[in-house]
C-alpha cells in the first residue's frame, strides 16, 4: 500500500465523536405501531362509525338497543384499523432493514498508525479515510493524497465522473477539485481523504433534514374516500330520518288511524314506538356506511404488498399501490432503470459489413481471431472461482469490460503468450496496444475507429483470411448508424509489425472488426414501457445523457414512436415559461442533460394539469422530487434519502417491476369498487324494503337484528372475499382515472340501482304473492307459526340473493367464474356465508325472529334467489348493446 498516515487515537476519536456528533442521519421519527394505529382512526369511514358506534352505545346503555349491537361495529372498526395499522407497520419494517443493512457498510480509516476498517456509523470528523474503486464516500471532506474519478450523480445528477486531486499542501485553498461529498462513488483511482463533516452536517445529510419534514399528501384514493364517506353519510342521515317518519307514520295513521287516537295511548307505548324509530333510523346510517372497506382495502393493500415483495417491489406506504394504478405520466430514469446500469458490447461489425450480436454467431475462424485479440490485449485479471455467476473481472475499466463479457464461456481462454511490449491508452493517442510473442506474433490493437482505420489496409473475413480493405466509405456509413443508436465504437485491429520506440499506431493494421458499446437495454423494458402505454400512462424519459445518446435509448425501448414526440433539453425547459411546458407537456417523451430542478419542475407542473405523477430516482438529487410526487419510485440501489422519499422501493431497480406495482394498483382499485357495488347494492336493498315496508302493510320484513346480521355477513366477509381478487393484465389496457373522476361509475350506478331495484322487487313479490306465501307455509301450523315460517323464509331467500349477486359483480362480462380459482377467499366465504344462515335459523330463536325450515323451503327459497343472476345478465346485455362491452373495449384500446 502506498499511503501511510497514523490517524487519530482513541481518544481523539472520542472528543471529535463528542464536538462533531456521530456519522448518523437521522430519517425522521420512526412511527411505533400504536402511533399508526391511532392515526388510522382518521380515517373519513371510519369516523363515521365511530359516531354510529357512539350512537349504539348510548342506546344500549339506556336498554333502548341490545348491546351486541355496539360489540358488532366496534369489531369491525378494530379489524380495519389492525389489519390496516400491521400491514403498514410490517412494510415500514422491511424498508427500516434496508437502512440498517447500508448502516452495516464498512469503511476505511486510518487510526493509532495502522488501516482499519470501522462501521461507517463510527466515522468522525477529522478521521483519514482510504477510498478505492467502488467506494461510497462516507462523508464530507477533502482528498490530501492520491486522485480519484468520482460519480457525482447521487447529488448533482450529472452521469459523467468527475476528477478529484489531492490539495498541494496542508495549508493551501481548498477548491471544487479537492472536495469530497457524501454519497458519491469512486468509479476509478485510489486516496486519503480527510474527514471534515459527518451525519446531519454533511450536504446530504442537511437535504435530508429537510426532506423528512415536508409536508406529506393525500393519495386519490383517499380523496375519493374522503368524498364518498361524505356523500354516504348524507345519504344515510336522509335515509334514516325518512324511515323513521315512514315507521311512524304507519303507527299513526295505518295503525292508530289518526294522531288523536295515538296519543290517546299510554306514555310507555309512544315513547317505545318513538325509540324503535330512532334505533332503526341508527341502524339503517350503519346499513348505509360500507364498514368493511377500511378493512377491505387493508386487507387487499396487504396481500398485494406480500406478491409485490416477492416481485422486487417493496411497498413504504400502502396506499402508494393505490397511487400506483392511478398514474397519468410517469417520468423515469435511463441508467439502470430502462438500461442495465453497464456498458455493453451489442454490436460487432465486420471489414465486410456483417453485423453480429453474439460471439457464437461468428464463423469460427474469425471467432478464434476475434478471441485471442481481445483476450490477449487486456491486463485484466480474470476470477472464475464464483462457478454460479460470471467470472469476476479485476483490474479493468467499464469498457475494457464491456468487451471482455462479449466473449461469454470463451472469457477464460487466455492463450500461452508473453507480453514483450505496451502502449497504454490516453486521450491524444486514442489507442492502446500490446505486443506478444508466443502462440502467435502479433501486434494487438484497440481504439478509436477514426484513429484506427486510417492505417488498416486489409480486414479479416469469416474465414479469419486477410482481405484488401479497398472502400472504407459503407463501413463508415455502417458506423455512423451504429453510433445513432447511442453506441460508442472500439475498433480491434492487428498487425505483425513490432511496436516502435516511439510507440506511434503500426502503420499496416488489419481490422478484426467494430465493437458498438452503450449501457445496453433491460431486456425486460420494451415490453414493459409499452405495457404503461398501453395502460394509458405517458412515458417520459429523464436523463443527463447527451441528446442523441437519449433520443436513441427512447427509440429502441419505445417512448418515442411518431413525429409528435418532444425531445427536449435542460437549456430548452430553461427557456420556456411555465405555461408554454405545460402545453408541452401531453407531448414529452425525453429529457436529456437533465438537471434536479428540471425534475421538480416538471412534477409541479404535472400536478397543476391535475395528472397523478409518478416519478423514479436513485440519488439524492432526485428526491425532492420523488417527493412531492404523487407516487414516488426509488431505486433499491439508490441513497437511503431516495428510499426513505419514496413511496415505493423497485429492489431490482427494473422498469419492468414499476409496471406490476401499476397493475397491483388497479387490481385494488377494482376490488374497492366491485365492493362498493355490491355493499351498497346491500344497503340501497334493505334501506328500500325498510322504507316501503310499513307502507304496504309490513311493519318490518327484516328486524333490526337481521339488518345488523346482514350487515355483518354481507359487509365483513364480502371485504375479504372481494380482497383476494387477482391481478388481470386486462386491468393493465384500461385508461388511467383521472383525479376528479367519481369513485361510483355511471356504469356502477346502473348495477347498483337495477340491481337494487330487482332485488326489492323479487323481495316485495316474495312477500306479497300467494303462491310463493304457499310454497313455504304447511297445514297444521296455526296463523302465527305460518307467518313466522313465512318471514324466516323471506330472511334467508333475501341473504341468498345478496350472496349470489356478489357472482355477478366480480365480473364486468358474462362468464361468472372467470378465474375465480385465483381468488382463494371468493368460494370459501361463499360456502361461509350459506353455512352461517343456515346455522342461525336453526339456533337464532326469538333473538333473530327465525324457525328452522324444512329442506324443500331452503330448495324454493334458492332456486327463487338465483333469479338475480338472469337479471343482471339482461343488464349487462342491455349495456353492451348500447355502451359496447368493456372487456372488448380494452382489447380495442390495446389494437
Amino acid at each position: 500500500m502506498k499511503f501511510n498516515y497514523s490517524g487519530l487515537n482513541e481518544q481523539q476519536v472520542l472528543e471529535s465523536r463528542q464536538k462533531y456528533g456521530a456519522n448518523v442521519v437521522s430519517t425522521g421519527e420512526v412511527e411505533t405501531f400504536w402511533d399508526k394505529f391511532f392515526g388510522n382512526f382518521k380515517d373519513p369511514i371510519i369516523i363515521i362509525l365511530l359516531v354510529a358506534l357512539i350512537i349504539v352505545v348510548l342506546l344500549s346503555i339506556f336498554g333502548f338497543a341490545p348491546w351486541y349491537e355496539g360489540i358488532g361495529i366496534g369489531v369491525a372498526i378494530l379489524m380495519a384499523t389492525l389489519v390496516a395499522t400491521w400491514s403498514e407497520y410490517s412494510s415500514e419494517n422491511e424498508f427500516q432493514k434496508l437502512l440498517e443493512e447500508a448502516s452495516l457498510i464498512k469503511i476505511k480509516v486510518f487510526r493509532d498508525n495502522t488501516l482499519k476498517e470501522v462501521p461507517i456509523t463510527e466515522l468522525v470528523t477529522n478521521d483519514l479515510v482510504l477510498l478505492q474503486s467502488g467506494d461510497n464516500v462516507p462523508g464530507d471532506g477533502h482528498l490530501i493524497d492520491g486522485h480519484l474519478s468520482v460519480n457525482q450523480a447521487a447529488l448533482t445528477g450529472e452521469s459523467e465522473a468527475v476528477k478529484k486531486i489531492a490539495i498541494s499542501s496542508e495549508n493551501a485553498e481548498i477548491d471544487d477539485k479537492n472536495k469530497m461529498f457524501r454519497a458519491s462513488l469512486i468509479d476509478d483511482g485510489e486516496a486519503v481523504m480527510k474527514v471534515t463533516a459527518v451525519g446531519e452536517m454533511t450536504e446530504y445529510g442537511k437535504t435530508l433534514k429537510e426532506l423528512v419534514n415536508a409536508e406529506s399528501r393525500l393519495s386519490p384514493l383517499q380523496e375519493k374516500l374522503s368524498v364518498l364517506g361524505h356523500n354516504i353519510s348524507t345519504f344515510g342521515y336522509i335515509g334514516s330520518t325518512l324511515i323513521a317518519i315512514a315507521f311512524m307514520y304507519k303507527k299513526i295513521f295505518m295503525d292508530a288511524g289518526s294522531f288523536a287516537i295515538y296519543f290517546a295511548q299510554s306514555f310507555g307505548a309512544i315513547l317505545s314506538d318513538f325509540v324503535t324509530a330512532f334505533v332503526l333510523a341508527v341502524i339503517v346510517i350503519v346499513m348505509a356506511v360500507p364498514e368493511g372497506l377500511p378493512m377491505m382495502i387493508a386487507i387487499v393493500l396487504s396481500i398485494n404488498m406480500k406478491k409485490l415483495l416477492a416481485e422486487k417491489v417493496l411497498v413504504r406506504k400502502l396506499l402508494g399501490i393505490e397511487t400506483a394504478g392511478s398514474l397519468t405520466v410517469l417520468f423515469t430514469d435511463k441508467t439502470g432503470t430502462l438500461t442495465q446500469g453497464k456498458l455493453v458490447a451489442e454490436k460487432f461489425l465486420t471489414g465486410d459489413l456483417t453485423t453480429y450480436t453474439k460471439i457464437e454467431e461468428l464463423p469460427q475462424d474469425l471467432k478464434q481471431s476475434l478471441i485471442f485479440a481481445v483476450r490477449n490485449n487486456s491486463s485484466a485479471v480474470i476470477d472464475p472461482s464464483n462457478s454460479r455467476e460470471e467470472p469476476k473481472i479485476v483490474g479493468a475499466d467499464k469498457t475494457e469490460q464491456a468487451l471482455l463479457r462479449f466473449l461469454e464461456k470463451h472469457l477464460l481462454e487466455k492463450s500461452n503468450v508473453d507480453i514483450t511490449e505496451v502502449i497504454l491508452f490516453n486521450s491524444s493517442r486514442k489507442f492502446s496496444a500490446m505486443q506478444v510473442s508466443g502462440e502467435q506474433n502479433l501486434t494487438l490493437v484497440k481504439g478509436a475507429p477514426e484513429i484506427l482505420l486510417k492505417n488498416c489496409t486489409h480486414y479479416l473475413n469469416a474465414q479469419g483470411q486477410q482481405v484488401e480493405l479497398t472502400d472504407q466509405n459503407a463501413l463508415k456509413e455502417q458506423m455512423s448508424a451504429l453510433s445513432q443508436q447511442a453506441m460508442r465504437l472500439l475498433a480491434i485491429a492487428v498487425t505483425k509489425e513490432p511496436i516502435s520506440s516511439e510507440q506511434t499506431l503500426p502503420e499496416s493494421l488489419c481490422l478484426v472488426g467494430v465493437f458498438g458499446i452503450r449501457d445496453g437495454l433491460r431486456t425486460t423494458s420494451q415490453p414493459a414501457v409499452k405495457m404503461a402505454q398501453n395502460a394509458g400512462i405517458q412515458v417520459v424519459m429523464i436523463t443527463g445523457d447527451a441528446k442523441e445518446t437519449a433520443h436513441a435509448i427512447a427509440k429502441d425501448v419505445g417512448i418515442l414512436t411518431d413525429d409528435k414526440n418532444v425531445v427536449l433539453t435542460s437549456s430548452d425547459l430553461a427557456q420556456m415559461s411555465d405555461e408554454e411546458v405545460k402545453k408541452t407537456l401531453p407531448h414529452l417523451a425525453v429529457v436529456a442533460r437533465a438537471y434536479p430542478t428540471d425534475k421538480s419542475r416538471l412534477v409541479k407542473l404535472a400536478k397543476e394539469l391535475n395528472w397523478v405523477v409518478g416519478m423514479t430516482g436513485d440519488g439524492v438529487n432526485d428526491a425532492p422530487a420523488i417527493k412531492n410526487a404523487d407516487v414516488g419510485f426509488a431505486m433499491g440501489s439508490g441513497t437511503e434519502m431516495t428510499k426513505e422519499a419514496g413511496d415505493i422501493v423497485i429492489l431490482d431497480d427494473n422498469f419492468a417491476s414499476i409496471t406490476q406495482a401499476i397493475l397491483y394498483g388497479r387490481t385494488l382499485f377494482k376490488s374497492i369498487r366491485k365492493f362498493l357495488v355490491f355493499q351498497l347494492t346491500v344497503s340501497l336493498s334493505a334501506i328500500s324494503l325498510a322504507f316501503l315496508g310499513p307502507f304496504l302493510g309490513f311493519e318490518l320484513p327484516l328486524t333490526m337484528i337481521q339488518m345488523l346480521w346482514i350487515n355483518v355477513i354481507m359487509d365483513t366477509l364480502a371485504a375479504l372475499a372481494f380482497a383476494g381478487e387477482p391481478a388481470l393484465k386486462r386491468y393493465m389496457l384500461d385508461k388511467p382515472i383521472p383525479k376528479d373522476t367519481h369513485l361510483i361509475t355511471p356504469d356502477m350506478w346502473s348495477s347498483i340501482l337495477s340491481m337494487s331495484a330487482v332485488t326489492v322487487i323479487l323481495s316485495l313479490s316474495f312477500l306479497m304473492y300467494d303462491p310463493i306465501y304457499n310454497l313455504f307455509v304447511h297445514q297444521g301450523m296455526d296463523k302465527e307459526t305460518q307467518n313466522l315460517v313465512f318471514l324466516t323464509s323471506f330472511f334467508g331467500f333475501f341473504v341468498f340473493l345478496l350472496n349470489f349477486n356478489r357472482f355477478n359483480v366480480r365480473t364486468e362480462g358474462f362468464n361468472l367464474f372467470e378465474n375465480i380459482n385465483e381468488n382463494y377467499y371468493f368460494m370459501k366465504i361463499t360456502y361461509v356465508i350459506f353455512g352461517l344462515q343456515i346455522l342461525f335459523t336453526y339456533i337464532g330463536g326469538d333473538i333473530m325472529r327465525v324457525v328452522g325450515l324444512q329442506m324443500m323451503d331452503w330448495v324454493y327459497l334458492t332456486l327463487l334467489a338465483l333469479l338475480i343472476i338472469p337479471a343482471d345478465m339482461i343488464r349487462k346485455a342491455i349495456r353492451n348493446k348500447l355502451f359496447g362491452d368493456p372487456i372488448l373495449m380494452q382489447a380495442d384500446n390495446k389494437a
